[in-house]
């Protein structure tokens, strides 16, 4: 059984439109935070991976698909899974669930670039930290 990372968000008052909805855009934000503490449940940084494997991650793609609104401050979970991985990147499927309502389904590409903006190799180290959390499926 494939692992997942899970973390929880409390929609803000700056987080949201003059409706007290969460305005659209921010859930790119709130996607951005659960990967970052995903990379730091593993033992890692953003900063250790560049300084360690000189390397960044950074967002190829991005198709996100909005399916009910949330509001201020409620509790948004979000879970990760990394369904494929190639050479140098990898997709990454993100849920935004409210209790049991689905808020948000995003699917992000993920690369690993050099200091030059070009695509590396990902390192085999971090490889085998990220091999947990594959997964072919997925179930809210």
């Amino acid at each position: 059984m494939h692992k997942n990372f899970t973390h929880k968000v409390k929609v803000y008052y700056e987080d949201t439109d003059s409706g007290g909805i969460v305005y659209y855009a921010n859930y790119l934000n709130f996607l951005e935070r659960a990967r970052t503490e995903a990379i730091t449940s593993l033992g890692l940084t953003n900063r250790k991976i560049k300084e360690n494997f000189k390397a960044n991650i950074v967002v190829k793609s991005c198709n996100i698909d909005y399916k009910k609104p949330s509001y201020l401050e409620e509790e948004l979970n979000i879970r990760s899974f990394i369904k494929s991985v190639s050479k140098t990147s990898f997709f990454m499927k993100q849920i935004i669930t409210r209790e049991e309502d689905l808020i948000v389904d995003a699917e992000i590409q993920l690369v690993f670039i050099n200091n030059l903006g070009k695509p590396i190799k990902i390192p085999e180290v971090l490889f085998k930290e990220f091999k947990p959390y594959f997964c072919d499926s997925i179930k809210i």
